[in-house]
């Protein structure tokens, strides 16, 4: 996987102070994207063992409130792994810091749906593919979910840039079995 950028003091992706990843690579391809030169999969540079340090490291003091993945798409299969190692190193080091991901899918349809999860996630479609989905999911606080669609832009929304897109709690959704979103003044 390569990534776009890292921002280790980002305060417009997810509430407080925040380390940012930028992934890079989308097949969404959204009209009016912000960040279209991560659309390739080969922009940037590659996320190496040395990257997940800094990354971690960056998430140390105790003013950093969280981590935020957005991209690029950190759910597309090409990214997905190398993103789940992250969390899981995340959750590991800092059990109480919060993980927010950006994501052009849609969580009941493409992410949770094993019957479209092939064609509309374009994973492989194997029980494997959909089993690491589920646990990224797992990993996260908050999605924020759905392609950003221009003719919906809105740029008083908080930590969203279309009206379509949602803040999903993502452990009371998997809990109650049902999609919890957060309040969105």
């Amino acid at each position: 996987m390569n990534y776009a950028e890292i921002k280790k003091t980002d305060v417009a992706n997810g509430p407080g102070i925040r380390v940012s990843l930028f992934v890079s690579g989308c097949t969404h391809r959204c009209r009016g994207c912000f960040n279209s030169e991560a659309w390739d999969f080969d922009y940037g540079q590659e996320y190496t063992e040395e990257t997940e340090r800094e990354i971690l490291q960056a998430l140390a003091p105790d003013y950093i409130r969280g981590l935020s993945v957005l991209g690029g798409e950190p759910m597309e299969p090409e990214n997905r792994g190398t993103v789940l190692r992250l969390l899981r190193a995340v959750r590991k080091q800092f059990p109480g810091k919060d993980i927010w991901c950006y994501t052009g899918y849609g969580y009941e349809k493409d992410l949770l749906c094993r019957g479209t999860f092939s064609e509309q996630a374009k994973g492989d479609g194997t029980e494997a593919d959909y089993a690491e989905t589920m646990e990224v999911l797992r990993m996260l606080d908050v999605l924020v979910d759905g392609e950003f669609v221009e003719g919906q832009k809105n740029l008083s929304l908080a930590f969203r840039g279309s009206e379509n897109q949602r803040l999903i709690d993502v452990q009371a959704s998997l809990r109650q079995g049902e999609t919890i979103c957060l309040p969105q003044d």
